[in-house]
């Protein structure tokens, strides 16, 4: 066999560290470039940030690999060329259908300088891009509905969009900018409780109402009168896995998974564990994912040792992959169940065979509701399916419609109308009510990791028929 000759391995590692330090320049650099706002406005900054905050209604691009064509319109928008914009979305829209911030923009460059009710969606598009688009695209179909049928009693919706990165810190940061910004009526938005209970309280200080479509703390419920959620809580969610596990499994030794630096994480331990005991059940383990030197085959079996029948994964996202370790580990060997943040691709791609038979509890899914008008329009509109972050943020935007359509279109007008003990409204996943908590008291849905090509691989979630 001959032998090829080729540069010495120091080249191959040099070549390797100028393209990192390239792609480093790139990410913290390239996003600092001074943008106009639509009419000459200056991009909002908050003082001593050292920079814009991403907030945009179609000034910059906040998402990834953009097409030229929205790259081009996003450039129109800057320059107050709006019917050129129009034109460059819809294109953008013909080669990549489900963007949902092309749609929000397109949306917005049709309003161009009419008057217009503005709300704002956050999303964490630089930390977790599929979730951060499942939220966009339910505020993006409410308001492509709303501004299709006429508007708000004739005025049309116009949506920013933000990026806190999920972190506490860049959470008060946007909400700051937002409170600051007086045209901004309603807030879409936190994605994690993290990230939610930072920014509640800057939200009411400055009394503007922010309604949660992801956020299920407890801690979420106390922070006051202008913070809301349409997802149920962590008690909802734990109570209807505790019961499965004591009634369907009816093995009563659990394991828990959890991240103990998430809010999110820690919340819903609490609530289960509570909730089992309840129920006639036993914690017997608790495993924190975050912990230095994690290995999920020592702690899995150390779980097992000491007396675990069931796991019980409630990590968050970013603690995700540890417990997808537990998952491929376990073997199937013992019943899963999971949180929301469990219901994620990654668990069917990665998980596949060792995932099949595992129980997620979510606020909703498409196969529960196939022919609602929200699921229906959200097929024709994205080309294919979409989940319970989606539908939860659609439910998000048609309340605070709903609230600006009441006769006093303001931040107090919305934070009034929402208050009233008989305020309703019809959103994706039926009626929308609020506790005086601000929580929504809505059941969730169990679904199960089933073979399938639905999702589009082997594997998909099915939901899993209530007990009579």
């Amino acid at each position: 066999m001959s032998q090829r000759s080729g540069p010495p391995p120091i080249v191959y590692i040099i070549l390797f560290l100028i393209l990192l330090g390239g792609g480093v320049y790139w990410f913290f650099f390239r996003q600092q470039t001074p943008l106009t706002l639509p009419g000459g406005g200056s991009p909002i900054s908050l003082p001593g940030m050292g920079g814009n905050e991403p907030i945009s209604t179609g000034n910059r691009v906040l998402t990834p690999q953009p097409t030229a064509a929205k790259q081009a319109g996003v450039a129109a928008m800057a320059a107050g060329n709006y019917t050129e914009a129009i034109q460059q979305f819809q294109l953008s829209l013909q080669q990549n259908r489900n963007d949902p911030e092309a749609l929000i923009y397109l949306n917005n460059a049709r309003i161009g300088t009419q008057p217009a009710y503005t709300i704002a969606v956050i999303a964490p598009l630089s930390q977790a891009l599929n979730p951060a688009e499942e939220l966009m695209r339910g505020v993006a179909q409410a308001q492509n509905q709303v501004n299709q049928s006429g508007g708000i009693n004739g005025v049309p919706l116009k949506v920013a969009i933000a990026d806190d990165g999920n972190t506490a810190e860049g959470a008060k940061r946007v909400a700051q900018a937002l409170v600051k910004d007086s045209a901004i009526v309603g807030v879409v938005g936190h994605f994690g409780s993290e990230a939610s209970l930072a920014a509640g309280p800057i939200y009411q200080a400055g009394q503007l109402v922010m309604i949660s479509p992801t956020s299920t703390a407890v801690a979420l419920s106390g922070v006051g009168n202008y913070v809301f959620r349409t997802v149920p809580s962590d008690k909802v969610t734990a109570s209807a896995l505790s019961r499965y596990q004591v009634n369907q499994i009816r093995q009563p030794k659990a394991a828990i998974f959890f991240n103990s630096q998430s809010n999110y994480s820690q919340s819903l331990k609490n609530e289960f564990s509570t909730a089992l005991l309840l129920d006639g059940g036993e914690v017997v383990a608790e495993v924190d994912l975050a912990a230095a030197g994690f290995s999920a085959s020592a702690q899995l079996q150390q779980a097992v040792q000491q007396g675990a029948q069931v796991l019980v994964l409630l990590s968050n996202t970013a603690t995700l992959d540890q417990a997808l370790q537990v998952v491929l580990m376990n073997q199937r060997q013992r019943p899963l169940l999971g949180g929301d943040s469990l219901y994620n691709i990654k668990l069917l791609e990665i998980g596949a065979d060792n995932a099949v038979g595992m129980v997620v509890a979510v606020p909703w899914h498409i196969l529960a509701n196939p022919n609602s008008p929200f699921t229906l329009t959200a097929r024709q509109l994205w080309g294919g399916d979409v989940n319970w972050r989606t539908a939860m943020a659609y439910d998000a935007t048609q309340v605070l419609i709903a609230a600006l359509g009441q006769g006093n279109p303001s931040r107090t007008g919305v934070q009034q109308a929402l208050a009233q003990s008989g305020f309703s409204t019809t959103g994706a996943t039926g009626l929308i009510r609020f506790l005086p908590s601000g929580d929504r008291n809505a059941p969730v849905q169990l679904v199960q990791v089933v073979p399938g090509p639905r999702a589009g691989g082997r594997f998909e979630f099915a939901p899993i028929a209530a007990p009579n």
